[in-house]
């Protein structure tokens, strides 16, 4: 790979700013740009995706509720989940959108198997599970060959907020985070495990983490 692959460390940013900053990068990057991971945490909301059905926000009460341009039902944002935003030039890799849903799948099944955790995807349902419950999800938008959007690992998170929805569309689906599979989870670790195994799975080498936006 002629490219390196960007990888910065946001912290905890808000919905809405990163959400355009998104749709920026997107819209004026050029083939010469590089990809980039946006590795990151959101406070507390709900996103619901563009085919979203308002019958699975069951009781969002005083949690925001936002309607965004990725694929996929609600889902729950919110502190102790890991956010990372893909930003891939599918043309240039010479992938389809299945072959990158299919490396963000791997990258979480590899990172969550190091940290002695079984999970695996289902090919009728984006994401990845354990023992028939959720802990991660995945929604992408492409637009001008490039993705943006990306995944959500629970990592070490209030779970309640997801008994307000059905997840992803699904009926009594429930979800699980690493904290309650396996002990001593650490969210800085798991973050650069993340980024260098969607590298990994995308041909780049590990990338640098940077903080911030530049």
């Amino acid at each position: 790979m002629d490219q390196d692959l960007i990888a910065r460390d946001l912290g905890t940013v808000t919905y809405e700013d990163t959400w355009e900053k998104m749709k920026h990068f997107t819209q004026v990057r050029t083939k010469e740009d590089q990809d980039e991971l946006w590795l990151l945490e959101h406070p507390s909301l709900f996103t619901q995706g563009q085919a979203g059905k308002q019958e699975h926000l069951l009781a969002p009460g005083d949690i925001p509720v936002i309607q965004v341009d990725r694929g996929g039902q609600v889902t729950y944002h919110g502190p102790g989940q890991l956010v990372i935003y893909v930003m891939i030039d599918l043309k240039r890799l010479g992938i389809g959108v299945r072959e990158l849903v299919s490396a963000l799948e791997n990258a979480i099944v590899d990172v969550l198997s190091h940290n002695d955790i079984e999970a695996y995807p289902k090919p009728d349902a984006p994401g990845v599970y354990v023992d028939e419950k959720k802990i991660a999800s995945l929604g992408l938008r492409i637009r001008r060959g490039c993705s943006f959007h990306g995944l959500a690992l629970n990592v070490d998170m209030d779970l309640t907020p997801f008994n307000r929805i059905n997840p992803c569309g699904y009926q009594g689906l429930q979800m699980v985070d690493m904290a309650r599979l396996t002990n001593d989870v650490d969210f800085s670790q798991v973050k650069t495990q993340l980024a260098n195994a969607l590298a990994g799975q995308l041909g780049y080498a590990n990338p640098t983490i940077q903080k911030g936006w530049k």
